[in-house]
């Protein structure tokens, strides 16, 4: 970078970040993971959060406001993929419950027990959200209160597509936002590679465990 002159901006979040705890307000599940993030089998462990988008829009008046949108993913530990999310505008419980049923439902193949894993958040404390794992002899796996560490793998993935689409860029809609997030999930999946994976994608390594 430096024999041609390249130079990194890096830029700083500003504003303080999303939390989705709102007290004990349903069931609290014990941190199965407990930072074991570590699997060579796929579809086995997986983990979800909530995060936080900023866009602004133009009114009839010339005047900008400020507007939000949350993303809901769920990712394999196994490789880092992203194998279902929803977008919303607002926090929403249909929202976390439709990419749970897709999540779930990807995942139907591991010959293994399933644990779903997350932080402490309403959605997660849901009773429909723990009946529908219960249901699917899925276990459920939750953070500590206020321990970002036990749910890592998510926070970086965050922290990546935060530097890499949406920090130092202005968004003027919510389509352009979340039109952005969607194509960056994809390249993320099937082209950005990792060294821990052996400089593949996570949908490359996952086929080739599979090929094994």
């Amino acid at each position: 970078m430096q024999k041609l002159g390249l130079q990194v901006t890096s830029f700083i979040r500003k504003s303080r970040k999303y939390s989705s705890y709102k007290g004990k307000v349903g069931t609290v599940a014990p941190n199965r993971i407990r930072r074991r993030f570590n699997t060579y089998i796929p579809h086995q462990k997986i983990t979800t959060d909530t995060t936080e988008f900023k866009y602004y829009e133009i009114t009839a008046k010339g005047h900008m406001t400020m507007h939000k949108l949350y993303l809901d993913p769920f990712m394999d530990m196994c490789n880092g993929e992203i194998i279902s999310y929803g977008i919303d505008r607002h926090p929403s419980a249909k929202n976390v419950m439709d990419a749970l049923g897709q999540a779930i439902a990807i995942t139907s193949d591991c010959k293994y027990r399933r644990t779903f894993h997350s932080d402490q958040g309403w959605a997660y404390q849901m009773k429909a959200y723990s009946h529908r794992l219960k249901e699917e002899r899925i276990f459920q796996s939750m953070s500590r209160k206020g321990n970002c560490h036990d749910n890592s793998v998510m926070e970086n993935f965050f922290g990546l597509l935060k530097q890499e689409i949406y920090y130092g860029v202005i968004y003027y809609s919510y389509d352009e936002l979340k039109s952005e997030i969607e194509r960056y999930i994809k390249y993320y999946n099937e082209q950005r590679i990792k060294e821990r994976l052996g400089w593949l994608s996570p949908v490359q390594y996952r086929l080739r465990l599979l090929a094994a």
